[in-house]
């Protein structure tokens, strides 16, 4: 198990104060988009959301350990790891209404988000085989979570990245529940960074709760990965609220939360802003500048995502097949008569 809070100083690791500080930044934006975006869905703004209040460390630490060439390969659940390589919060915001096309015109290289589980692994495994191909710098990392792993995509993509030799790493936060299902119960194996062993290449465990020590064992998974070798990464956190705003949690936790440890389900916000204040790293007033500006920046990208245009209820349809078939246009059709009949002009959800 990789970490560093509790087991060095600041000065022992490679990071700088700025470094760590940029951190620490990029967690409390990612918190309070995190806020803001479930306050918003449950107003109505949104159909859905997928919270993901306690695993902020896990995934800006792992977006910080990537190179600006890296591809991401997000799902629904990592719009921290977004946040923290400069997605816009407004193209965020915008893809949870519905909306097909942004109007940053970023250039972040990261695929779509991922909505069915795992699909973007297979997808992941092909990306970096064509970087390779091309004798290119950059790697892959392909966000999933524990859930992910027990589906045949997982499979089929690492088996192809293990025999091709593809800069992937493969990013699996483990949250310990696959929306009701405990990760004792998807898998008999010791863990999920055991099971890189029968695809040819590395695993390991990393404190997904401490920024600094995902950063470090991405980054060296990443450059292993880049040498030709994939790696396997688990990162063990914790799923403070619900899968998605349509879950009730309180049905099914218990006992398996119990089990837990407390560094696994403390909140690492908090966790990390009193690491950084005994480094003597950050300050009240720099906490408060940065929840301030975090907040600001929020405002501004709901503005811009409400001032984007409703989509047209026919552009669910497009971009799926060069010619529609019969069965699509007759659905659009079925659309296009409800929305008439029940005077709906726009849908943004």
């Amino acid at each position: 198990m990789h970490r560093v809070i509790g087991e060095r100083d600041l000065s022992e690791t490679p990071f700088s104060p700025d470094e760590a500080r940029a951190l620490f930044r990029d967690m409390v934006r990612a918190r309070r988009f995190d806020e803001r975006a479930l306050a918003l869905q449950r107003r109505g703004w949104m159909s859905g959301y997928p919270p993901y209040k306690g695993q902020e460390a896990s995934q800006v630490g792992a977006a910080h350990a990537m190179a600006a060439e890296d591809w991401l390969f997000p799902t629904y659940r990592s719009n921290a790891m977004q946040i923290a390589r400069d997605v816009p919060m407004s193209d965020i915001l915008l893809f949870r209404r519905g909306r097909a096309e942004y109007d940053s015109g970023h250039d972040v290289p990261v695929f779509p988000q991922a909505v069915p589980i795992a699909t973007q692994i297979p997808h992941a495994a092909g990306a970096g085989m064509a970087i390779s191909h091309e004798e290119d710098d950059a790697a892959a990392l392909c966000y999933f979570g524990d859930g992910a792993t027990s589906e045949g995509d997982f499979h089929e993509g690492l088996n192809f990245a293990g025999v091709f030799d593809a800069p992937v790493v493969f990013f699996c936060e483990n949250n310990n529940w696959a929306i009701s299902l405990p990760r004792r119960k998807q898998t008999a194996a010791p863990s999920i960074a055991a099971k890189a062993e029968a695809y040819g290449f590395m695993g390991g465990q990393v404190d997904g709760n401490d920024p600094l020590a995902v950063r470090e064992f991405v980054q060296s998974a990443l450059a292993t990965a880049r040498d030709g070798e994939p790696v396997l990464v688990e990162s063990l956190t914790y799923r403070q609220g619900a899968h998605t705003t349509s879950d009730d949690p309180s049905r099914y936790r218990g006992d398996e939360d119990d089990d837990l440890p407390e560094w696994r389900t403390a909140d690492p916000l908090e966790r990390y802003e009193e690491y950084l204040r005994e480094q003597n790293v950050v300050t009240d007033e720099y906490v408060e500048t940065i929840y301030e500006e975090a907040d600001e920046e929020l405002s501004e990208a709901v503005e811009r995502a409400e001032a984007k245009e409703p989509a047209d209820p026919d552009e669910i349809f497009e971009s799926v097949y060069a010619d529609m078939p019969k069965k699509l246009v007759d659905q659009r059709e079925w659309l296009r008569s409800f929305t008439e009949e029940h005077d709906v002009q726009e849908l943004e959800h």
